[in-house]
């Protein structure tokens, strides 16, 4: 049984309360963000209320609560889910583990570059993802944030193939694809909340782990990291959800006003990777970060990884058309 559906009855229970008790609450909604602040989840969180005010006319605002002061992201869904929590931004793949077609998005190598991020989440398939998460997780995307390619991270030393994995205690979030595709590599990873990370990291507790340039700066990973090698298995995707609780609680123009908004923040987010990551990465390594790219155009990790991650994933994902489809969206050969 989904989380939405355990929550069903429940909600429409309290239904008329929320309702009531909406006009008081509207006007300064709760945005949960894991990062801190200079990174993408910032922007796009910014770009929201800008974009809320001006649809509103100033009768609705919201205020960024960042480094993960509402909870770890993964918390976060089950909070709008049950409508103690009005929005959140966060990594796409701390929403898979509640709405699994989502995982396509964190596929290895089916996303290679911005554009086919935002090919997938602003067209057909964005919607079907949309629709499947309202129903699975009870919270709804109103938008996308994109964060760059999860480059890998480490302390020891420069890793350019696989084999220079070995020995490394990388860090992953809990997410079974991203796991399973560190231990393609050869790599038994460590599962860890985000809210850890850090800490994890500078007591040595693990090596390494893996995000775009733009949330390495903004947590400071250059701190406690040296080592960076640029993978691009899986492009960063940071979607802004909403209680949908609190989206069905609101007048039909209201909710138009907040999927405006939404709209408008993904577009400003899409704008600010282009203009600001090439400068991040150039900073980090002014800071004495090493920055190299894999051997041989990384051939061996994406044959590790497409061969044997793809194939036990699909499933999980809602079968071979669901990834097929996404292929065929981004005018690639169906598996």
């Amino acid at each position: 049984m989904t989380l939405a559906s355990i929550l069903r009855h429940g909600a429409a229970v309290c239904a008329l309360a929320v309702a009531a008790a909406l006009p008081a609450a509207a006007k300064d909604f709760r945005i949960a963000v894991g990062d801190g602040a200079g990174g993408t989840q910032e922007a796009l969180g910014r770009a929201f209320i800008a974009a809320l005010e001006k649809q509103t006319g100033g009768a609705h605002t919201a205020k960024l609560f960042l480094n993960g002061q509402l909870g770890d992201e993964q918390d976060t869904v089950t909070a709008a889910a049950t409508g103690t929590l009005d929005f959140s931004i966060l990594a796409i793949n701390n929403i898979t583990p509640f709405s699994p077609t989502v995982g396509v998005l964190t596929m290895p190598y089916v996303i290679m570059s911005q554009q086919d991020a935002e090919t997938l989440t602003q067209g057909e398939i964005g919607q079907s993802l949309v629709d499947r998460t309202i129903e699975d997780a009870g919270v709804r995307i109103l938008g996308w944030g994109y964060s760059g390619f999860r480059v890998l991270t480490n302390s020891k030393r420069p890793v350019q193939t696989p084999e220079d994995l070995k020995g490394l205690v990388i860090r992953v979030p809990k997410n079974e694809i991203m796991i399973e595709t560190y231990k393609a590599w050869g790599v038994d990873p460590t599962p860890m909340a985000w809210s850890e990370t850090f800490a994890a990291l500078q007591q040595g507790v693990v090596d390494g782990q893996d995000n775009p340039y733009m949330t390495i700066h903004a947590m400071n990973f250059d701190e406690v990291q040296k080592h960076v090698t640029n993978i691009r298995s899986i492009f960063s995707i940071e979607p802004l959800v909403v209680s949908e609780q609190l989206f069905q609680s609101l007048s039909p123009e209201e909710q138009q006003q907040l999927v405006a908004a939404g709209k408008e923040a993904t577009q400003a987010s899409s704008a600010f990777l282009k203009a600001e990551e090439a400068r991040i990465r150039d900073e980090l390594a002014a800071r004495g970060m090493q920055i190299a790219d894999p051997a041989d155009g990384e051939a061996q990790f994406i044959e590790l990884a497409t061969g044997k991650v793809w194939p036990r994933f699909t499933d999980s994902i809602g079968g071979k058309e669901v990834l097929d489809r996404a292929l065929a969206a981004l005018g690639r050969p169906a598996t």
